[in-house]
């Protein structure tokens, strides 16, 4: 791989020569720009906005533009003579744990090569205390004309670096998360819980980039004379926006998930929560009034029967 910087890492007074080569490449797909008439290609050209000609890029040049938009010329010497002790250095700053690591500061990827055979030692050394202490390596290096945070760990038996971010770089989220008040039941966690277990982890290394590959196949075919492949059809696109049963989604997800492993597709449904009903309190009160009234029945039922005993008793006493 082509080295695309040159320097020393500076560990204390220990200094190890090393070569910058990009760890990461980009896969994508690129295109040009024709003109749809006859297939030409489009190109740009830079031009002077004063004169109008053509400019060369031996003629091109650097400079800042103020608020006014007037031009300040800077130069390579003027850069060149700005006190930057990290130009042709990765200096160690710290080690610290990866975890105080924010991966929103994560940019481009990076791997050290020893330079030389001199450099083996040291930079093995590095390398070792790196694996034993369970820590990560804070730098700063310049790259590309400014100085820039760098990150050293180790990936198998070579020292990486990932670029970083400086902290002011990054946004703070607001105005990002939902505004509106939201309420997630345990039921609704324990399904996404279920959810997450069902479709486990991955190996990274057989994920591959479906959308590339539809591209490859479309332009092979174009290429052969073909048709381009048909466009999905509205259905199988994704619903955003639409309001759907949560629960019922969650539900869904987690029986495709265990038929896509071969699992059993149960899915125990959770029964909603038994409410109090006022039923049973008017049952209660009717029974209550039942029982008044066939207490007051029996009760003047007695009373009858006591006084007509009475009415037979008197009458029988007369004629004697």
């Amino acid at each position: 791989m082509r080295s695309i910087w040159n320097g020393a890492i500076s560990f204390g007074l220990v200094s190890i020569p090393i070569k910058l080569v990009n760890a990461t490449e980009s896969r994508s797909v690129s295109f040009r720009q024709i003109h749809t008439e006859d297939g030409g290609r489009v190109r740009y050209k830079k031009v002077c906005e004063l004169d109008g000609e053509e400019v060369a890029a031996a003629d091109i040049g650097k400079a800042y533009e103020e608020a006014d938009g007037t031009m300040i010329p800077i130069t390579d010497e003027d850069l060149a003579a700005l006190p930057l002790p990290t130009a042709k250095t990765i200096e160690i700053v710290a080690f610290v744990p990866a975890g105080e690591i924010d991966p929103l500061q994560m940019e481009a990827a990076y791997y050290l090569s020893a330079n030389g055979v001199p450099a083996a030692k040291p930079y093995t050394l590095l390398r070792e205390a790196l694996k034993r202490s369970d820590k990560v390596a804070v730098a700063k290096f310049a790259l590309r004309g400014r100085e820039r945070l760098g990150m050293l760990r180790v990936v198998d038996d070579v020292i990486a670096m990932h670029g970083l971010l400086w902290p002011d770089e990054i946004r703070a989220p607001e105005g990002v998360a939902p505004e509106t008040p939201v309420t997630v039941r345990d039921a609704e966690l324990d399904l996404a819980d279920a959810l997450m277990a069902t479709l486990g982890e991955v190996d990274l290394g057989t994920l591959h980039d479906d959308y590339r590959t539809a591209v490859e196949e479309m332009i092979a075919a174009k290429a052969e004379g073909g048709e381009a492949v048909a466009p999905p059809t509205p259905g199988e696109e994704g619903g955003g926006g639409q309001v759907i049963d949560l629960m019922a989604a969650l539900e869904s997800s987690v029986r495709a998930a265990k038929e896509a492993r071969g699992e059993g597709a149960e899915v125990t449904e959770l029964k909603p929560r038994a409410t109090k009903k006022a039923t049973p309190a008017k049952k209660s009160t009717a029974s209550k009034s039942a029982t008044k009234k066939t207490t007051a029945k029996k009760t003047t039922a007695k009373k009858t029967t006591a006084k007509k005993a009475t009415a037979k008793k008197t009458t029988h006493k007369r004629p004697a």
